[in-house]
């Protein structure tokens, strides 16, 4: 029997007046995947996501869910991960997750969300003193705070340190043991390695590759997803670009 994928991507553009931001991209994500996007800033992941998620409508191309169109409801069976301009200034953790839970129906327990993002010791605290990485387990768990079939990472450990990032890492591989859906952007290649099952790498906008990142460093005889990107291009994955 044939797994129909959860989203599939047939041929999907984003034009920009005259840049060509995404070309023509076709893949598909199965349930229960870790699917990453990965390339230097500039590559298209920020669009590509946008995309998906049902910000911005594609150029050109189609995008399915599970098998037909997407749905009317379908911003309610996503969760997105917002960067941390979504964190109201003067509220706690705490009054952020009520807010949040407000705008749906059927919102997880409080209490399971504090417990799963490990909140407790900060519930209290005006968002302004949180921790990068405290900051980073709150906008999780507003992610998840109605339940969503599809989680949505857009550079999750951007700006982190070392510590912060792992931290960060330990909770998208506890999702991902849950069998959640997640959609993941990178830039880092060991994050990409660690948490992906399947992945695209990026670059203006086409994909170089596709497949999960044990295949794909088998493939090419290298070691690392930088090693595989910098044979690709001449370029190295961090190298900096305009974000796009």
């Amino acid at each position: 029997m044939v797994e129909i994928p959860i989203l599939a991507l047939n041929s999907v553009s984003k034009q920009y007046d005259d840049v060509l931001a995404v070309n023509a991209l076709s893949f598909q994500i199965l349930e229960g995947q870790c699917f990453g996007l990965l390339g230097p800033n500039g590559a298209g992941k920020t669009t590509t996501l946008e995309m998906i998620e049902g910000m911005t409508p594609p150029s050109s191309g189609a995008i399915h869910y599970r098998g037909g169109p997407v749905p009317s409801d379908y911003q309610d069976r996503i969760g997105i991960q917002f960067q941390a301009t979504a964190l109201q200034d003067f509220l706690t953790p705490f009054d952020n997750l009520k807010l949040f839970s407000a705008f749906y129906d059927h919102p997880l327990p409080m209490q399971t969300l504090v417990d799963a993002f490990q909140l407790k010791d900060f519930l209290h605290r005006d968002t302004r003193r949180l921790s990068g990485g405290q900051r980073q387990r709150l906008l999780l768990a507003l992610a998840l705070v109605h339940d969503p079939e599809i989680v949505f990472l857009d550079e999750p450990t951007t700006g982190l340190d070392p510590r912060s990032r792992r931290d960060v890492w330990d909770v998208v591989q506890r999702l991902k043991a849950e069998g959640r859906t997640l959609v993941l952007t990178t830039h880092y290649m060991e994050e990409a390695e660690v948490l992906c099952d399947d992945l695209i790498i990026l670059s203006h906008g086409a994909i170089l590759r596709h497949g999960s990142p044990t295949a794909l460093l088998a493939e090419a005889g290298v070691e690392t997803l930088d090693a595989l990107f910098l044979s690709l291009t001449g370029e190295r994955l961090d190298a900096p670009e305009a974000a796009v």
